[in-house]
């Protein structure tokens, strides 16, 4: 893939496409658009570490949407495999991508959708660094933390933080599917789901 606009100055295509969502005319969605998305690290400090998966599931008028799915492995050049917590991140058959053509496929696919995951800070961090990579702009999405929506259902304290497996457990969610970031994706839209409606938004 060229990435000629690296030596240019013209900004590239996708990510113009990307900015042309959030410059629509103000109107009211009927049907709005959450993108649940995880994804797989190389540790937990975003200035230093890379993304090694991302899955993503689209939910809409208050229901997953099994056919708005992203899955996509990134290919890496260093990384430490013991800090990774998963090895079912490296499977030899998926296909591997580089980093950029990543981030161009993952704005393709969330659009101007109100991002979801739990603990989401880091996340978004690691994207906004890759993107940096890139020399383009931040993420312009909204989005949400599963994490602080719990902690407001629970009326604990805001910043208390609290895995994924102990919020599935108090909603009594199932944890079987917890080994890939696709499946940590849909667990967590269950999550949000759930807390939604206890929460009435």
């Amino acid at each position: 893939m060229a990435l000629d606009w690296l030596i240019g100055t013209n900004l590239p295509q996708f990510w113009k496409n990307y900015l042309a969502h959030f410059e629509k005319e103000e109107k009211q969605e009927v049907h709005k658009r959450y993108v649940v998305f995880d994804m797989e690290t190389t540790g937990l400090n975003w200035r230093e570490d890379v993304i090694l998966s991302i899955g993503a599931i689209g939910i809409n008028d208050n229901a997953i949407e099994i056919k708005d799915f992203f899955e996509i492995f990134i290919r890496q050049e260093k990384f430490n495999p013991q800090s990774i917590a998963f090895s079912g991140v490296f499977k030899d058959e998926e296909e591997k991508y580089v980093e950029a053509e990543a981030m161009i496929q993952f704005l393709n696919f969330i659009k101007d959708a109100t991002l979801v995951s739990h603990n989401i800070n880091l996340d978004i961090e690691m994207i906004n660094l890759a993107l940096k990579r890139l020399e383009l702009g931040r993420l312009k999405n909204s989005f949400m933390d599963t994490n602080a929506l719990y902690q407001r259902w629970q009326h604990h304290v805001e910043d208390t933080q609290v895995s994924l497996d102990e919020v599935c457990d108090a909603l009594k969610i199932n944890k079987s599917d917890r080994l890939t970031a696709s499946g940590n994706a849909y667990t967590t839209a269950l999550v949000f789901l759930k807390l939604k409606a206890k929460l009435g938004f």
